[in-house]
């Protein structure tokens, strides 16, 4: 009875710590309630959130799956282990665990806008619009669910319901300056406002975690992804030497496609990216990068002055419009002597960049040269390219190579 009495206390403790986010402190007692009941669904299932949070998708989905098993039909449960199988891009499986966990209990808001946001990474955003709604209407204060339901209008193609949406959840999210920020860039995105200098990082953070688990299927497969081959080819065509001897930063790393296009340069090989779970997936990548870092660009390349022989960005810059502060902060990053090597998508001539409607920048080449040519770095190579297709249609890009002066 002691031991029952005892475990009863532990969870509760757990969850009170857990609440305060004292999260590695909130695992170790609910290890101990497994212990002394090793079948209890509660601890299962905390330990499979408390997991999530962490990061550890693989964790949380054994223990998500433990609980499930330990309590069918559990609605809590069921709702954890979905929304653990959506972060994995196991989307077929969240969706219908979702549902699951929703007919049990069918006013969750969390779990519709989890729900709808899974059948619009599976490129079903008709079908996301009901429970999207519902989330909405159920939490009528909350900024999430109504953002959520501007972007799966945008990518249903019902601009103005999207903007409609956008606006509502701006409106929602006084209190929330971050997601304040992604309502107007989406607003923006859909010309209903001025587009800013740049993505907000909380953006573009969130977009690549979620991405992560399925980024390289979707890119190489789907969308037919190819930017990191062809500026490695470019580079090797402007006669930067492919000896394994140079000081490279994979700017913008992702998972690591693109540093594994840039190994054959490097000697020492870093990877700095705004996504701590692209960021995870890069780490498996055993043997490629020296040291990984998570940081805004902008603010840790004027940090690391000179350090660098070689600063490639694919599929990277797409998310600023003002490039002058980018390419300034890079030719600063470079070594004297150093190349940089990005792609850019193409925008119509005149018009120094331009926020399209897939929520990314597209810019003139003609002025990206001029702002390079302003920065310091010289023009080595050239080359229009087709980065990837989108919506079945070529995405029209523009690759650079340039090289930094040997003074200063």
């Amino acid at each position: 009875m002691a031991q029952a009495e005892d475990a009863d206390r532990w969870l509760r403790e757990g969850a009170a710590r857990h609440a305060r986010g004292e999260v590695a402190a909130a695992e170790a007692l609910y290890r101990e309630v497994l212990r002394v009941r090793p079948d209890d669904p509660n601890a299962a299932n905390l330990l499979g959130v408390a997991a999530r949070q962490r990061g550890d998708l693989a964790a949380a989905l054994d223990w998500g799956a433990r609980a499930v098993a330990l309590r069918p039909g559990a609605g809590a449960f069921l709702a954890n282990y979905g929304a653990a199988l959506a972060e994995a891009g196991r989307l077929a499986e969240a969706v219908a665990t979702l549902r699951q966990a929703l007919a049990a209990r069918p006013d969750d808001a969390v779990t519709l806008r989890n729900l709808g946001q899974a059948l619009c990474a599976m490129g079903d955003p008709r079908a996301a619009l009901a429970p999207l709604e519902r989330a909405a209407a159920l939490r009528p204060d909350a900024a999430e669910p109504m953002l959520a339901l501007a972007h799966a209008r945008r990518e249903a193609g019902d601009a103005a319901g999207a903007a409609q949406a956008a606006e509502a959840a701006l409106g929602r999210a006084r209190g929330d300056p971050a997601l304040a920020a992604q309502a107007r860039f989406l607003l923006a995105a859909l010309g209903r406002a001025a587009p800013p200098a740049r993505a907000p990082a909380a953006y573009v953070r969130d977009l690549f975690d979620q991405y992560a688990p399925r980024f390289e299927s979707e890119l190489t497969g789907r969308l037919g992804y190819r930017a990191p081959e062809a500026l490695a080819a470019l580079l090797r065509r402007a006669g930067v030497p492919a000896e394994r001897g140079l000081r490279v930063l994979d700017l913008g790393c992702g998972t690591g496609l693109s540093g594994a296009a840039l190994a054959p340069f490097a000697a020492r090989l870093e990877g700095l990216d705004l996504s701590p779970r692209m960021l995870a997936e890069a780490r498996r990548r055993e043997g490629l990068y020296a040291a990984l870092h998570e940081a805004d660009l902008l603010e840790w390349l004027p940090r690391h002055r000179g350090a660098f022989d070689l600063i490639a960005a694919a599929d990277v810059l797409n998310y600023l419009g003002d490039l002058a502060p980018a390419l300034v902060a890079i030719a600063a990053a470079l070594a004297p002597g150093g190349v940089a090597a990005f792609s850019v998508e193409a925008g119509p001539a005149g018009t120094p960049y331009a926020l399209g409607e897939g929520m990314r920048y597209r810019h003139d080449p003609a002025h990206v040269a001029a702002l390079a040519a302003a920065a310091g770095l010289a023009e080595l190579a050239r080359a229009p390219a087709t980065l990837r297709e989108e919506r079945g249609a070529p995405v029209a890009g523009e690759l650079f190579v340039l090289r930094r002066g040997e003074g200063g």
